[in-house]
This record gives structure tokens, C-alpha cells and sequence, in this order.
């Protein structure tokens, strides 16, 4: 089982060897920075499953970090270890997100206790089991990894939650994820797409109806929610719901009621809502076009995926993924992709996201005649457009940056040897280390397998 991993702030070194002498000893892995800055960089890099960090330091202050990291991660833990003087500051922070507190001297046990149920609440500690429920879900993305952990945890609750991103951001994906991670994984999961049937037979899919309640009902029907009892239920593309559904679905969630088309009678339900959408739901409420009610209903937790643009790290992880499965597909012998074509995978806008990235690889399957695949096949599948260029300004600190952080792999940080595999002099590189928000220190030494 995977350690959960610790990220430890604390200006004072022997207490912070110390910590990590404890916290490795009782199963955790950790990561141990003197500042606030560097814990911050660190972040960047890697995400752990939670933050202990020391309250009082030169610069940037627990607190400060505390609140830096919540408006970026608020499902990451955090946990401060205060002086007498300020438990106030930390009580109040409480109020504000953050995990737990602890007074120097601090008790060990009690420290070891206080990570252990943060690391569980984070889907990683000794007791979070594995990461089953979100096998399919594939990713690298340190923005991801966030919503992932934010996913788990709402997924404990009862709460109704609403998953909103572009179209072919994988939202259903989520939301079968959310329901395996849910206490209510052993029941059924039922999706349908609001936008996808007929507004007349929308509402007898949903909450069934009687035999002869229309033309055409000759036995009575159950309905989705009924079928779903005990189990989620996923409405995908709630924006598309018509307005008068939308007050009997208002309904259901108020009362845990359904009334079948042509029935007098309502039947109890109990389901769990999970709904997602593309539209941007407060302009349809602003048009009249969506309920405001319904809307703080169903968005009791909110979850937004990021366009696949803004995940490009993940595009050669999925582009592999898809191959694998497409190979099997047509019977193919095709182990992997030209360099230039998976440049141009990697660059390429996706406006329909993962849902685009699949079916342009499985027309580069299909066609694909080699035993890689070029990139005139990814053009085709591209329709020839061209990536979208750069201005050069933008390009060349791009390049810069990454150029810079592979010699830093590659020499584990080492400025003297960066400089001269790079024809450069140490002040140089120095100034462009700076210049990037780059620490040398930050890739020396570092645990791989981190």
C-alpha cells in the first residue's frame, strides 16, 4: 500500500529532522522545506496528502501558507503547530478550513493520530483502501489530483453535486467514480441525458408511469429514480431539462417523492443525485431558463474539470491508453507514435476534449497501415489544423523554463554542471533560475518515487 505522503514546513532544523524522523518511523513518506515559499514551489511539483507545517517563521507565516494553500487545494489537509499565543489565530482558521491544530511541546501520539485521520479523510492513509475507484480515470495533473481528492471526499456524503465542464471532459467518468467511492457503491448507478430524449418522454423515464397514463403505455412503467432506489442517480446535461421537469425534479429533492405519469399516488425514493453540465447554468437562471432553486439544489457541492487544454500533461497518458485499447479494437500491431505525432497531439487545442482525442486516435488506428503512428495520420485526424502559434516572447520562456528544469533533472540540481552543459556562466544561470521561480534545491536528491 502506497505511504501517505507528508509535507512538512517548519525554519527550525533539528525540530524538523526530528518530525521526520517520527512521522517516517509511524509509515509516513515525507517532504521536509524550511518556508512557506518553498512549501509552495514543492506543491507545484508533487501533491501530498497533507501539510504540517510550524506557525510561526521569517517570511511567510503558517497562517499565510494555511490560507495560500486552501484557495488553491481547499480538500488538501492542513495542520499547524502553534505556540500559547497564537491558538486564537488558530482557532478561528479552524472556522476557515483548516484540519486540525497542535500546541508545542506537541504530544507525538497525538500528532501521529491527527495525520493519520487526515491522510484517511484524503483517500491515503492506512485505512482509505486502494484507488479502484477511480481506475479509469486517467491523469497526471496536479489539477486533477485535487479534484480527485475533492471528489472523494464529497463522496462520502449525502450532499447532491453538480459536475460542470466542457463537452468531452469526461464528466459521467466522475460521477460513476464519485458513486464507487460513495457508501452507496453496492447499489445501482442510473445515468440519462436530459438533453438527449424528447421533453414528452423525459419525465416518464425519470419517474415512471401507469399503464395507460398515454398512448402507447401499456404496462406500468417504474422510472429511472425508482429503478435507482437505494442507488445515484446522473443526470447529465441537467442545463437541457425543461423548465415545467424541472419544478416536478425540484420536488423530488425537497420531498424523497416521485408521482408516475397518471398516478395519484407518490412512491418514496431514496437516491442520491449527481448531475453535470457543459452550460453555464447562472446565465441560463439570469435568462429565465433555468430555476434558481433547483439550481442551490443541485449544486450543493460543485466539481468543474478542466479542459484537456489545460491538463497537457495527461494527453500522451490518454493518447497511450486509447492505443492500447484500439490496437485490441481492430487487431492491430501498432506500438506507439512518431515523436512529431506526438508533439502534435500534445499541442493540439482539443475542443471537444478527451471524448475529440479518442475518436481522432481511433481514425488513426483504423487507417494507420505501420507500426507507429505518423503524423500526417494525427493531421487527418487533426482535419490539417494547425496548432495555435505562440507569440514569440511567450515561446521562448516556454523553452526556456523547460529546458532549464531538464538540465536540473538531469544534473539533481547542480548549477556548476546546469552552467556548463549549457555553455553558460553561473551567474547567468542563476539570473535565469530566478527569473523562472526555479530552486536548485528543489531537484537535489529527490526521491523518485515520490
Amino acid at each position: 500500500m502506497k505511504r501517505p505522503g507528508i509535507l512538512l514546513v517548519d525554519d527550525d532544523a533539528a525540530l524538523r529532522e526530528l518530525i521526520t524522523l517520527r512521522l517516517e518511523a509511524n509509515g509516513f513518506r515525507v517532504d521536509a522545506v524550511d518556508s512557506g515559499e518553498a512549501a509552495l514551489a514543492q506543491l507545484a511539483l508533487a501533491r501530498p496528502d497533507a501539510v504540517l507545517t510550524d506557525m510561526q517563521m521569517a517570511g511567510m507565516d503558517g497562517m499565510a501558507l494555511f490560507r495560500a494553500i486552501h484557495a488553491r487545494d481547499p480538500a488538501l489537509p492542513v495542520i499547524v503547530l502553534t505556540a500559547h499565543g497564537t491558538i486564537p489565530d488558530a482557532v478561528a482558521a479552524t472556522q476557515q478550513g483548516l484540519f486540525g491544530y497542535l500546541t508545542k511541546p506537541y504530544d507525538a501520539p497525538t500528532l501521529i493520530d491527527l495525520l493519520k485521520r487526515a491522510t484517511r479523510l484524503a483517500g491515503s492513509g492506512p485505512e482509505a483502501g486502494d484507488d479502484d475507484w477511480r481506475s479509469e480515470i486517467v491523469t497526471a495533473s496536479p489539477a486533477m489530483d485535487a479534484l480527485l481528492a475533492e471528489a472523494r471526499l464529497a463522496a462520502q456524503s449525502e450532499a447532491s453535486l453538480l459536475i460542470q465542464g466542457e463537452s468531452g471532459t469526461g464528466k459521467e467518468l466522475l460521477a460513476r467514480a464519485i458513486h464507487r467511492a460513495s457508501p452507496r457503491h453496492g447499489k445501482p448507478f442510473v445515468a440519462i441525458n436530459c438533453g438527449a430524449i424528447p421533453a414528452e418522454l423525459l419525465e416518464s423515464e425519470l419517474f415512471g408511469h401507469v399503464k395507460g397514463a398515454f398512448t402507447g403505455a401499456g404496462r406500468d412503467h417504474a422510472g429511472l429514480f425508482l429503478s435507482a432506489n437505494g442507488g445515484t442517480v446522473f443526470l447529465d446535461e441537467i442545463g437541457d431539462m425543461p423548465p415545467p421537469l424541472q419544478v416536478k425534479l425540484l420536488r423530488v429533492l425537497q420531498e424523497g417523492e416521485v408521482r408516475p405519469v397518471g398516478s395519484t399516488e407518490t412512491r418514496a425514493v431514496d437516491v442520491r443525485i449527481l448531475s453535470a453540465t457543459h452550460r453555464d447554468l447562472e446565465a441560463a437562471i439570469a435568462g429565465g431558463e433555468f430555476r434558481e432553486d433547483l439550481y442551490y439544489r443541485l449544486n450543493v457541492v460543485g466539481l468543474t474539470l478542466p479542459p484537456l487544454r489545460e491538463r497537457r500533461e495527461d494527453i500522451p497518458l490518454l493518447a497511450r491508453h486509447f492505443l492500447a485499447a484500439l490496437t485490441g479494437k481492430y487487431s492491430r500491431r501498432i506500438h506507439g507514435f512518431a515523436p512529431d505525432a506526438l508533439d502534435m497531439l500534445t499541442a493540439a487545442d482539443w475542443p471537444g476534449n478527451i471524448r475529440q482525442l479518442q475518436n481522432a486516435l481511433e481514425q488513426c488506428v483504423a487507417l494507420c497501415t505501420t507500426s507507429t503512428i505518423p503524423a500526417s495520420l494525427v493531421a487527418r485526424a487533426l482535419r490539417d489544423k494547425p496548432a495555435e502559434i505562440q507569440p514569440l516572447a511567450e515561446a521562448r520562456a516556454a523553452f526556456e523554463r523547460d529546458y532549464l528544469i531538464t538540465l536540473l533533472k538531469l544534473t539533481r540540481g547542480q548549477v556548476s554542471e546546469v552552467a556548463r552543459l549549457a555553455g553558460r556562466n553561473r551567474t547567468e544561470v542563476y539570473r535565469l533560475l530566478q527569473r523562472h521561480g526555479l530552486s536548485p534545491a528543489l531537484f537535489q536528491e529527490r526521491d523518485e518515487t515520490a
